[in-house]
């Protein structure tokens, strides 16, 4: 049913090295670096974190919404309990399957997530006739609390819910494409997470950490970084954000055979493609044809991996897999 659900993380202090504090240790997307946008993020998860009901987080790919939805879980006062995430995508499925046993898959999911949080991730691509069920819940949720607000009742469902969202739910909510209500509910407390381009300076911090973090799994000493491979790092726009230069650290480790990192041993960086002119793609080109080259040229950089190139491209899986669907069937038709 692809629901995960997992025990409270370790939080650790800061340091005087790496910033990590409030975010699970060991997770891959620890709190790193000084900039206005990351202290502003640590402010936030401290002050909403104690006390939260509904949160919504959202951000472009690959900027660590699952890792921020843990570390709000672990500032709670439920840190010990469960921390249960499934995908809006797939929760249909999930709903589906259960009703076939004669079961409600979303109560299932909050009975799971009791005295704990329910991280709903990529809830923009949960269909509507879920999102109705989720708002239904939400409703009751609510109805229940008022009516033992005064009471000391054991049975009451005691749960915190996050939704992650790498699109724009005001838009989709006016288009008629997301509820409205659903949208509201979770907007009243919204973390926006900032793209790494947004954050420059924090890319040498981010790349020491994860070369720290990785280097055990291809070699005993952590190399240093060439000036020449920092600046196309500092250059380079990340797309795909920090998980993107975390598969980056990963790849060049695997090539390193020195103490340095020199900047042939990074991978293929999309920019360092030739653009889409040179490519032979005219300038008044349909925006649907250069969406559609740009989208291929990327798997090609990519080696044919859908996954690094949904990453690269700061989309979902499942939004790039009905890309190349669509430009499949153009090309039959």
């Amino acid at each position: 049913m692809s629901i995960t659900r997992s025990d409270s993380p370790t939080f650790t202090e800061p340091s005087r090295g790496l910033a990590k504090e409030p975010w699970p240790e060991g997770s891959g997307f620890e709190i790193v670096g000084y900039s206005a946008e990351i202290k502003r993020l640590r402010l936030q998860v401290r002050r909403i974190g104690p006390h939260f009901r509904t949160v919504l987080i959202s951000g472009e790919a690959g900027t660590g919404k699952e890792q921020v939805a843990r570390a709000l879980h672990g500032m709670s006062h439920v840190a010990d309990g469960p921390f249960v995430m499934c995908h809006g995508a797939v929760l249909e499925e999930a709903v589906s399957e259960h009703l076939k046993e004669n079961a409600d898959a979303l109560g299932c999911l909050t009975k799971m997530a009791h005295r704990g949080t329910l991280f709903l991730h990529g809830i923009h691509e949960m269909p509507l006739q879920t999102q109705l069920s989720l708002l239904r819940l939400l409703r009751r949720h609510d109805s229940t609390q008022n009516h033992v607000q005064n009471q000391m009742d054991p049975c009451k469902l005691d749960l915190r819910m996050i939704a992650a969202t790498s699109e724009n739910l005001k838009i989709l909510a006016s288009a008629g494409r997301f509820q409205q209500e659903l949208y509201q509910r979770f907007a009243m407390v919204e973390i926006t997470l900032p793209p790494l381009r947004a954050r420059r300076g924090d890319i040498p911090d981010l790349a020491k950490y994860f070369m720290s973090q990785l280097a055990p799994l291809y070699r005993s000493k952590v190399p240093t970084i060439a000036d020449e491979a920092m600046e196309r790092m500092l250059n380079y726009s990340w797309p795909g954000n920090v998980r993107e230069l975390k598969a980056a650290v990963r790849s060049s480790l695997s090539r390193v055979e020195g103490d340095v990192l020199e900047s042939h041993h990074l991978p293929p960086l999309v920019e360092d493609v030739p653009s889409s002119t040179e490519d032979g793609i005219a300038e008044s080109a349909r925006l649907q044809d250069v969406v559609e080259q740009h989208v291929l040229r990327v798997l090609k950089v990519c080696g044919g991996n859908k996954v690094r190139a949904a990453e690269v491209l700061g989309i979902s899986r499942s939004t790039l897999y009905r890309m190349l669907d669509a430009s499949a069937s153009a090309v039959l038709q």
